[in-house]
């Protein structure tokens, strides 16, 4: 695993997109602050601009970094999580302007899983995490499923966890508003 992580890490350092293990389903990656990088995954996936991605981080305590104002529930429920959350959060900041949704929010995971939490370490930036899928296909539950297009087109297949054949499942995703406002999106 050492040495897939720090290839990982040299592809994402100069600006290129890798395919990973995330801890929900396989994901296309880059440097979140890489307006480039990020554009490129718009393209590989054929997915409007307009049309948000999440990010991941290794710690809660870097959430104030990249959102303006923390709602205080945040942390909580991240904490009481007993599957992996993405939490949709008001006043992105410190992320490429092309991931940052018209509104002005960003989703953010914060990953237990192994590979791609010491990833965001060593970075020491956020990673982008979409689903490794053309923009309207249905999400790969695992590396099987990934179709030889989008495999192709990054610069960067990791090879750990490839055999898994259990199926992953996405995220749950919820909206922080204004005043404590908790919107479900994906349970």
């Amino acid at each position: 695993m050492e040495e897939e992580i720090k290839k990982a890490c040299d592809i994402v350092r100069s600006g290129g997109v890798i395919l990973y293990p995330t801890d929900t389903i396989w994901g296309i990656g880059c440097d979140a602050t890489n307006p480039e990088a990020v554009k490129r995954i718009y393209e590989i996936k054929n997915r409007p601009d307009t049309k948000s991605m999440l990010v991941l981080l290794d710690s809660a305590a870097k959430l104030d970094y990249y959102v303006d104002e923390l709602p205080a529930i945040a942390l909580d429920l991240i904490e009481l999580s007993t599957k992996p959350l993405t939490i949709i959060y008001s006043g992105a900041r410190n992320v490429a302007a092309n991931l940052i949704a018209p509104d002005g929010t960003l989703g953010i995971r914060i990953t237990q899983e192994a590979f791609s939490k010491e990833i965001c370490r060593r970075l020491k930036k956020p990673l982008v995490s979409t689903s490794a899928n053309s923009s309207g296909q249905p999400s790969p539950a695992n590396f099987s499923e990934i179709s030889n297009e989008i495999i192709q087109a990054v610069d960067y297949v990791v090879d750990y966890r490839r055999e898994e054949i259990q199926k992953a499942i996405p995220s749950s995703i919820i909206q922080l508003g204004k005043g404590g406002l908790i919107k479900i999106i994906r349970e």
